[in-house]
């Protein structure tokens, strides 16, 4: 306890250096900039905006409210990362939940490190300091890849090596920013999967992306499932020949249905008559969990 107390005492003494206008520190370079530049200091929490260049924009309130619980409690035990704007004046780099909590408790000062960056560097150190968070989502990660690609302008190879990713993971990420808006923001929330966006960038068509999509989320099939539904999707109606012959001498009555069936059980089906006008149905399956969705469609269980 005393060695926290005596921490939060020098926090407090570094912050006088900050308040004095006429040495105000602007650059590593300036009197006293090594006593703060890097050191835990106490401010004043409304002399810190929050970053423009801040990828986040999902704050979820009641993680929010039981950080704050813990704060209320114990206090910031991780002091968040400010960049110096102006005399008195900072921008948050990093931290932004611990700051937003700290609000909600009602805290006058907080502990932070101090950087002295250009706004090309704290894009760049905002960015990365959240890419490597795992409370990201995939949509969310995904354009801050892209922003360091495009404002910063990193190629891929020299993105992997910065925030230590293999490139073709980097690549898969970047790959969800094609799906239609409606799908990133149905992963955003949590109703379908990284996997399952990966699946259906396959799909060419927005209006196709949306329509499996959507039968996705409603029979709550799983990635595998849908990479399934994917490629039959993608297969051609009627283009070898050997689906046509046979499906030639299928009676009309079994023709006719055959698509709003396949439609029902989001899957191919297989259909083969004789010519007295018996026949058999072959639905496949791809998992246990495929065959348990088949069987409530057709038996409501």
């Amino acid at each position: 306890m005393a060695k926290a107390t005596k921490k939060q005492a020098l926090g407090r003494g570094l912050s006088a250096l900050l308040n004095d206008p006429e040495n105000d520190i602007k650059s590593v370079s300036d009197k006293n900039a090594d006593k703060v530049i890097g050191n835990v200091v106490e401010l004043d929490i409304n002399s810190i905006e929050v970053n423009p260049f801040q990828p986040r924009s999902n704050f979820n309130d009641e993680t929010l409210e039981e950080l704050a619980s813990s704060i209320r409690e114990l206090g910031i035990i991780q002091p968040i990362t400010v960049r110096k704007l102006d005399f008195n004046k900072f921008q948050l780099v990093s931290g932004e939940r611990r700051f937003r909590a700290s609000k909600l408790v009602g805290l006058e000062t907080i502990p932070a490190y101090i950087r002295i960056a250009n706004d090309q560097e704290s894009l760049e150190m905002a960015l990365v300091e959240n890419i490597q968070r795992q409370d990201l989502d995939p949509i969310e990660i995904a354009l801050s890849y892209q922003r360091l690609i495009d404002e910063i302008e990193i190629t891929q190879e020299k993105l992997s090596d910065r925030v230590g990713k293999k490139r073709s993971t980097i690549t898969n990420y970047l790959r969800l920013l094609k799906l239609d808006p409606i799908i990133q923001t149905g992963m955003r929330d949590g109703f379908i999967s990284m996997g399952h966006g990966r699946a259906l960038i396959n799909i060419d068509k927005k209006k196709d992306q949306i329509a499996i999509y959507e039968k996705v989320v409603s029979d709550g099939l799983s990635v595998r499932a849908t990479e399934q539904l994917v490629k039959d999707h993608k297969e051609p109606k009627s283009s070898g020949s050997e689906k046509k012959k046979s499906t030639s001498d299928v009676p009309e009555f079994v023709s006719s249905s055959l698509d709003s069936i396949k439609e029902r059980l989001a899957t191919k089906v297989d259909i083969t008559t004789s010519k007295n006008g018996k026949g058999k149905i072959v639905i496949p399956f791809h998992s246990e969990e495929d065959f348990k969705r088949i069987k409530k469609l057709l038996t409501g269980e």
